[in-house]
């Protein structure tokens, strides 16, 4: 996009900030660790209220408060496309490969589902979503995680999904997952090395949030991604 501000054109990492349900607290420690900050659509009025300029606003531009947005003098990129969400919107346009999105959890039940949705199709890159008490994001291939004994493990299943694991109460092994059938909800690890893998399908793991940097470089390093955070 032509006017996409070259701060989030060139930036590795960014918080992305939808309309949700949102503490500041967690959009405080995003921009601690992804300091770059694009709203998504009407995740932008949240951000005027707490007097917090967006580098960028990306959507269909139908809910955010454009003379806020002016007078501010934010970047805003249409993008128009009614088949995707403002979450799809944000990362079709801005190219970061480690995305934090805080504002996708609460709010309407159908725009979280949707949220979930994008996160299945990110193959490539490093996408969290962060909520009230919870992290959520796609499972690469093979992924590592160091946990205390009986941190909570939930994975769900987006479409039929062979897979296994070794750290974990309750193994994956030979289990049929898929959404309307076998889910993974409330397993917990071992402690120790938690080690999935996923040989078809796609797969979201929900984690508590006080595990969002070891979640980051965990599937960083999965995805040949540079990118630490301490």
């Amino acid at each position: 996009m032509d006017n996409l501000p070259q701060i989030v054109h060139n930036a590795a990492m960014m918080t992305l900030l939808g309309g949700g349900s949102v503490d500041k607290s967690d959009l405080g420690h995003a921009l601690e660790i992804a300091s770059v900050l694009v709203a998504a659509d009407g995740g932008a009025n949240i951000a005027f209220d707490w007097d917090i300029k967006p580098d960028a606003i990306i959507g269909d531009l139908d809910s955010v408060e454009i003379l806020r947005a002016t007078k501010l003098d934010v970047a805003m990129v249409f993008v128009e496309d009614q088949n995707s969400n403002d979450l799809e919107k944000c990362l079709k346009v801005a190219p970061a490969r480690v995305v934090l999105g805080v504002g996708f959890f609460g709010g309407r039940l159908d725009h979280q589902l949707a949220a979930f949705n994008a996160l299945s199709k990110e193959l490539e890159r490093c996408v969290v979503l962060v909520g009230e008490q919870d992290i959520v994001f796609r499972v690469p291939q093979s992924l590592s995680l160091k946990l205390r004994e009986g941190d909570r493990v939930s994975l769900f299943p987006m479409s039929p999904c062979d897979a296994r694991s070794t750290g974990l109460n309750w193994a994956l092994d030979e289990l049929a997952f898929q959404p309307n059938g076998q889910i993974g909800c409330s397993n917990a690890a071992v402690g120790g090395d938690m080690n999935v893998q996923i040989r078809s399908g796609d797969m979201l793991m929900i984690l508590p949030k006080h595990l969002l940097k070891d979640a980051i470089n965990a599937v960083c390093h999965a995805l040949a991604i540079s990118t630490r955070v301490d």
